[in-house]
């Protein structure tokens, strides 16, 4: 079975062309969604992407109706070759059901990968550089001292049987913060 997947995200915007290239492609059924907003749920997205078996096929006018990042589309790609289903992207001229369309897309892997890899050494060369310079003290602390739910916690952790369970959801204050707390205070149980 052959699909497509038509959708727009602001009001102003219409469904016509997406449609019209769509059914030139041989779409046997569409599937039309508008989606306002930044609104991360695609729920007729996501159920098409549900019902696609072995041998179906997903046509889209442009990459970015199927997800915001290359990475998401690669990650979406990836199922479907799992799962033995083939996609079809019209405006970068991509069909993965013939062998340049899968070599593209290994492409377009390589390059998001070593993209994300660039990413994260800058990222920590700057973290470290502003180490250095003592202007990187890393996230800030949602709790400190002066917070009354950390307080409270550690008082019910030194002065009762609680468990650090009971205790977190009594003061809604995290397991990790609580067990960072204590380490870092070196508080033990009586």
């Amino acid at each position: 079975m052959i699909y497509g997947y038509a959708r727009v995200s602001t009001t102003g915007q219409n469904l016509a062309t997406q449609l019209e290239a769509l059914k030139k492609a041989g779409c046997e059924t569409i599937i039309e969604e508008k989606v306002i907003g930044v609104a991360k749920k695609k729920e007729r997205l996501d159920a098409l992407l549900n019902d696609l078996q072995e041998g179906d096929t997903l046509i889209v006018s442009r990459m970015d109706r199927l997800g915001r990042s290359t990475v998401q589309l690669l990650q979406l790609v990836e199922e479907f070759e799992e799962r033995g289903v083939h996609l079809v992207i019209l405006d970068l001229n991509i069909d993965t059901r013939t062998h340049t369309g899968k070599f593209f897309l290994t492409v377009m892997a390589g390059f998001s990968e070593l993209e994300r890899t660039i990413i994260k050494e800058k990222t920590a060369a700057g973290i470290e550089l502003a180490k250095k310079q003592g202007k990187y003290k890393g996230r800030p602390k949602k709790y400190t001292d002066k917070n009354t739910s950390l307080q409270h916690a550690l008082e019910l952790y030194q002065t009762t049987d609680k468990t650090v369970k009971a205790i977190c959801s009594i003061t809604k204050v995290g397991r990790t913060t609580l067990y960072d707390a204590i380490k870092e205070k070196g508080i033990a149980r009586n």
